[in-house]
């Protein structure tokens, strides 16, 4: 049986007159996009318009909600009542469904964005937090969690649907999580890296952390980070090598979670 993995980016991550990363060109390569809405990135015209690119291009789109964050692009941590979160969340769904109207499409999935990702992979309140914002707007919505995650916990503890998430721009900790930002070389520019760390991770099922130690993980989709001024020429280059090992690049919608 074929192989299939889907290829997932974050985009609509401008403002205004503002535009950051490649759109455009990205969502030619990715099957897969989660949309800023508007909290740490994003406004109604950016997120209008990736919708109606995503119907052009055959992309499944996502809700990428993040901390209310402007100036620090959702990478600030920020701690709240959990309720807070929970309604937060639900607001930046509803926000995405209305502009995916116009486009004619489903609101599909959900991946957190920034330090409301690394914070809800550890803390089981945010997780459920997060997963409970899904279930009450839509119990169908899936849940994109980085793998072994208190995210992944969530979901499977509430019921809803999963995708498990790996990086292929991304080093890891000896726990599984992200490595921070802050530590040099913890982003991979260079396509080669990238796809030796992907075809790692599905080939073998796993990947190798910043002190070389092998941390398993099972893989539905791939991220990679549509801010990065690399990322067009790593995504295309990682796509190719998936399908050159005979894996199939899908919508998420297509992946049998």
């Amino acid at each position: 049986m074929t192989k299939m993995i889907n290829l997932n980016a974050d985009i609509a991550e401008g403002w205004g007159a503002y535009d950051i990363g490649n759109d455009a060109e990205l969502m030619k390569i990715i099957k897969s996009a989660s949309v800023a809405c508007g909290f740490h990135a994003g406004d109604p015209n950016t997120m209008h318009r990736l919708c109606m690119l995503a119907k052009q291009e055959g992309v499944s789109i996502g809700v990428h909600p993040g901390f209310n964050d402007l100036w620090g692009f959702g990478r600030r941590r920020i701690h709240m009542k959990a309720s807070d979160l929970e309604y937060m969340v639900a607001y930046q769904i509803g926000a995405l469904q209305a502009m995916a109207c116009y486009a004619g499409l489903e609101v599909t999935h959900l991946k957190p964005h920034g330090a409301l990702n690394n914070m809800a992979a550890d803390d089981e309140d945010y997780a459920l937090a997060i997963g409970r914002a899904i279930k009450a707007v839509d119990k169908d919505i899936i849940y994109v969690a980085l793998y072994g995650s208190q995210m992944q916990k969530a979901a499977e503890k509430l019921g809803l649907r999963l995708a498990r998430e790996g990086f292929v721009d991304r080093k890891y900790d000896d726990d599984g999580n992200l490595a921070s930002r802050s530590i040099p070389g913890t982003v991979l520019k260079d396509p080669k890296a990238a796809i030796e760390n992907t075809l790692r991770m599905v080939q073998e099922g796993e990947v190798l952390s910043m002190s070389g130690k092998r941390v398993k993980v099972d893989i539905d989709t791939f991220c990679v980070h549509g801010d990065e001024a690399t990322g067009v020429v790593v995504a295309g280059s990682v796509r190719k090598a998936l399908e050159a090992a005979g894996v199939k690049v899908v919508p998420l919608t297509e992946m049998k979670l």
